[in-house]
């Protein structure tokens, strides 16, 4: 499962592009010119930023928005990428890290 998820994390870019994907912040386009709907990574990132304010209106949007399943790999990606940056600057091992954001003792 670990070999999976970095496999994946070695397609996408530090700043969670996927190759070809346009910057951050520029509007994506149908074909027919109308605004593409949002991917998995948008709706994962939505989805956690409503749960951290607690904002159940904006959660149930960015969970219709793709199906469960690839809302939860989204949610699963951006907690290891979440981990990860906080691991690197804090000069510690993800594991740590991971174990003192859910309150757990160092192992």
């Amino acid at each position: 499962m670990v070999r999976v998820f970095s496999r994946l994390r070695r397609l996408f870019r530090p700043d969670g592009r996927a190759p070809g994907q346009s910057a951050p912040g520029s509007e994506r386009k149908a074909p027919s010119g109308r605004k593409a709907p949002p991917n998995l990574f948008d709706a994962a990132a939505a989805y956690v930023s409503a749960c951290a304010e607690d904002d159940r209106d904006r959660m149930d949007e960015a969970a219709g928005w793709v199906s469960p399943e690839a809302l939860s790999f989204g949610v699963s990606e951006l907690a290891c990428r979440a981990v990860i940056a906080l691991a690197r600057e804090h000069d510690e091992s993800p594991r740590t890290v991971a174990r003192s954001l859910l309150g757990l003792p160092a192992a």
